[in-house]
């Protein structure tokens, strides 16, 4: 046998496998690449002034004087997608989701060497919601003008746009949006409770407040239309923050709340407006670990389980040709990445009791759990069939026009003028490969028929959002220790 050839076969192989900047490991996806890319893009939505560690090169400090229309401090947070609003609704969601992973998820976290870096992008929202919860009986919930920021193709860094404010109170109610930053200011508490016993305590009492202002002023909070309108309601918010709150204190009035007063349901989501499934799921771990008083939460949660798996009598949601969730267009990708994670730690506590699911006449064990959840994340990384990667800078033939106008617009010298009417036809129009590369980035994603489009103008294919990535990164963490 000739040694030489045998030789460059073994190189020639282990190039094929690790083609496209180092997708396979294995013969696997990369899945801790793809999870340190994750934070990399929330890193890249930061609002405010920039500290010295940011990873993202071509983003800069911006909004600084945010909440001076209000005589407030409001600078930092995030921008929620491809444009300079902050909407206080699905940036807490990002946030209670974020805080979960690191909980459930923290060795796994640490074992990739992200722990600090999620912990990071945890602190650079609820800074930012200490701020919006200063004064009594009062959150912030908005900065920017939609209709004025939608009418120019600006980056964050030169925006001049209007920086109006939006608040709730007892007189402007908003359960939604209170509850929801009350969930993320208890979740985030726990996470930083071994590392800043006073900072976490911080967020605890604020949390508890907001909660009390959510469900003594109630009422659904419409100033987030018509981009975030909560068309579920409020009872799924109310039941979600209450449950981290217990969580976070274990006082049997928020068991009794959950108990006594919140109002359940089946539902086939879990979205940054649809957070029933994740409440349910986190009362079946106590039902599993001894509170069988929670039965129905668990029957509700597994309720979501069996409608999510394509080999359950009850399945009822849309799945494309290949095999990817597809509740519909627009940030579709949030609804895989969100059933993934329900599903990994669904999957993880089946394992954990030694449990399984049960729907109608089948059974399901947590590593079938897994193994779906897995399918949805490997879809977005590359397994699909158009073989390509659905995150930006990941993998095989990644998105390079993605619909962000920081990563669209090069940068410009002082001297260069901008126009808010010539800056459509200038960069949101141009048909070329956006000059920052917005990495990590989950973008919406192909369509029911699995069909893609990576043009810029083609939102529903091409946006990002925060919280399409923070529902990745515990699924990821807990892929990337697997593999």
């Amino acid at each position: 046998m000739d040694t030489k050839k045998v030789y460059w076969a073994i190189i020639v192989a282990w190039l094929t496998l690790f083609e496209g900047n180092m997708m396979l490991v294995n013969g696997d996806l990369n899945y801790k690449e793809a999870l340190t890319k994750s934070l990399i893009y929330l890193e890249a939505q930061r609002s405010g002034k920039l500290p010295s560690n940011n990873r993202v090169p071509w983003r800069g400090d911006s909004a600084l004087d945010d909440g001076k229309l209000a005589n407030v401090d409001l600078v930092g947070g995030y921008y929620d997608a491809g444009d300079n609003v902050k909407y206080g609704l699905p940036m807490a969601f990002t946030v209670t989701t974020l805080a979960w992973g690191a909980i459930f998820y923290k060795s796994e976290f640490e074992a990739a060497n992200e722990l600090g870096n999620v912990r990071d992008a945890i602190k650079w929202g609820t800074d930012y919601f200490l701020k919006c919860a200063s004064r009594k009986k009062r959150l912030y919930v908005q900065v920017g003008d939609p209709v004025e920021d939608h009418n120019c193709w600006a980056p964050p860094e030169i925006m001049k746009t209007k920086r109006t404010v939006l608040q709730i109170d007892s007189e402007t109610p908003g359960t939604e949006i209170a509850a929801e930053t009350s969930a993320a200011m208890a979740a985030s508490s726990i996470v930083f409770r071994s590392v800043d016993r006073i900072y976490a305590r911080r967020l605890l009492n604020k949390a508890k407040l907001l909660f009390h202002l959510a469900k003594s002023h109630k009422g659904t909070y419409d100033g987030e239309c018509p981009f975030y309108c909560s068309y579920s309601g409020y009872n799924d918010e109310l039941m979600w923050a209450a449950t981290w709150l217990y969580y976070a204190t274990r006082k049997p009035m928020y068991m009794k709340y959950i108990q006594e007063e919140s109002i359940s349901a089946s539902v086939a989501e879990f979205s940054w407006d649809l957070k029933y499934a994740g409440a349910q799921i986190l009362l079946t771990k106590l039902y599993f670990e001894g509170q069988k008083d929670l039965e129905t939460f668990k029957n509700h949660g597994e309720s979501f389980i069996c409608s999510v798996l394509p080999e359950s009598p009850y399945y009822g949601i849309k799945l494309s040709p290949g095999g990817f969730i597809h509740l519909r267009d627009g940030a579709n990708t949030q609804y895989a990445t969100g059933t993934a994670f329900l599903l990994t730690v669904y999957g993880d506590l089946l394992a954990n009791h030694n449990q399984k699911v049960t729907c109608g006449g089948k059974q399901f064990s947590s590593s079938h759990l897994l193994n779906f959840a897995k399918k949805q994340m490997d879809y977005i990384l590359g397994k699909n069939p158009e073989g390509r990667s659905y995150m930006v800078g990941f993998g095989k033939n990644p998105p390079t026009q993605a619909h962000h106008r920081g990563a669209s617009v090069p940068k410009l010298s002082e001297n260069d003028e901008f126009s808010c009417p010539m800056s459509f036809a200038k960069w949101f129009s141009k048909d070329a490969p956006n000059p920052h590369e917005l990495t990590g980035a989950i973008v919406g994603g192909p369509d029911i028929s699995d069909k893609f489009n990576d043009k810029r103008w083609d939102s529903p294919n091409t946006e990002s959002c925060t919280y399409v990535n923070s529902l990745a990164a515990g699924a990821l963490a807990k892929l990337a220790a697997m593999s």
